[in-house]
């Protein structure tokens, strides 16, 4: 197991910043992804650390060895991509033995491995197949075994998934999770899903425009986020505008003592649909409540999503298991707290408002 270190790493495209000043420290055997929008750069990071391209400056270090000199045949790095990449004139076993032969191992061990691999996988009995007679998440798993064969000290994974329907992808990212976990290989995996980044992730780092917005467990990510970038791209968050000005916050026609000292001035009020709280909600503590009306209701069986024309602005509610009474609630008029404890405040700047400061 290997833990791998990234210092100061830059890269442009002739005018274009696609990365800026990316630092990362990585634990040995975790399961770490590179989380944005298409564009941001993860997958121009990840192609820079197998290898595949050279950075303009910064270090990459494995085992507190550098590796950015190395070639990419040299750094002993497992790599699954997108599109499968298996050669579609082998068989199923020749594709997993592939990186093997290339590394000159026994013909025994080659077997041994291919078969293990496999098994790992779950594709035992398929070793004399041609991958067009399998189905795509079949061929994905091809990928990942030939990946696994080799017993790489890095294992990079470039949205091994997008290309499958969205049942296979949950049952195929819990079975990469397993083997991960199984095995304990340092992974870094790229994607734009962020369900699928806070299944299968120990820590995720989310990325913008080429720098890195915030680093942190899927918990945190999900409930405490940092940075404005992070709270909007990662699920659903409700943002409305807010001011604090002597020591009060102010939203819509509503003021209640602030939970941030030592800052003046335009915030922004962001909170979770599943944690604005509609009329009847039992609650303890400081909320801000606001007056408004249910605009649509959108039953999904065992939740419903509510749009609600506030005074502070257009705020989505998120309700598990609603009563019929409130499936029915179209053009009513409503009162909306919003609990303290689950909101964030955010500068014009982007940063996270910490409680207490000052």
């Amino acid at each position: 197991m290997a833990g791998l270190k990234i210092q100061g790493l830059a890269k442009s495209y002739r005018e274009v910043r696609v990365l800026e000043n990316i630092n990362l420290d990585i634990a040995s055997g975790e399961f770490f992804t590179l989380l944005g929008p298409s564009g941001c750069g993860k997958t121009t990071l990840l192609r820079t650390i197998a290898g595949f391209q050279s950075q303009d400056r910064g270090e990459i270090i494995v085992n507190g060895e550098r590796i950015d000199h190395k070639p990419a045949h040299k750094r002993d790095i497992g790599m699954v991509f997108q599109d499968y990449a298996i050669f579609p004139h082998l068989t199923v076993a020749e594709n997993v033995a592939f990186g093997l032969k290339a590394r000159s191992l026994p013909k025994s061990e080659i077997r041994t491995r291919v078969d293990e691999s496999l098994a790992m996988v779950r594709l035992e009995g398929y070793q004399n197949r041609l991958p067009a007679e399998m189905s795509g998440g079949q061929q994905q798993r091809i990928g990942l075994a030939r990946a696994m064969a080799i017993r790489p000290t890095l294992l990079l994974m470039d949205e091994p998934l997008s290309n499958l329907d969205a049942k296979l992808r949950i049952e195929l990212r819990e079975d990469i999770r397993d083997i991960q976990r199984r095995l304990g290989i340092t992974t870094i995996y790229v994607t734009h899903d962020q369900e699928e980044a806070l299944a299968v992730s120990d820590r995720i780092c989310v990325m913008n425009k080429g720098n890195v917005e915030q680093i942190g467990t899927p918990f945190e990510i999900y409930r405490k986020p940092l940075r404005r970038f992070a709270a909007a791209f990662v699920g659903t968050m409700n943002f409305v505008p807010g001011r604090i000005e002597g020591g009060r916050l102010s939203i819509g026609s509503q003021s209640i003592p602030s939970p941030a000292g030592g800052i003046d001035g335009p915030i922004e009020v962001a909170i979770r649909p599943e944690n604005v709280l509609l009329a009847g909600d039992p609650h303890r503590g400081e909320a801000i409540t606001l007056k408004g009306e249910v605009r649509k209701v959108t039953f999904l069986g065992r939740e419903a999503h509510y749009t609600l024309s506030t005074e502070a602005g257009e705020i989505v509610a998120q309700v598990a298991d609603p009563e019929r009474d409130f499936i029915e609630m179209e053009g009513r008029p409503i009162e909306v707290k919003l609990p303290l404890g689950r909101v964030a405040l955010f500068k014009s700047n982007g940063d996270v408002v910490e409680a207490g400061q000052g």
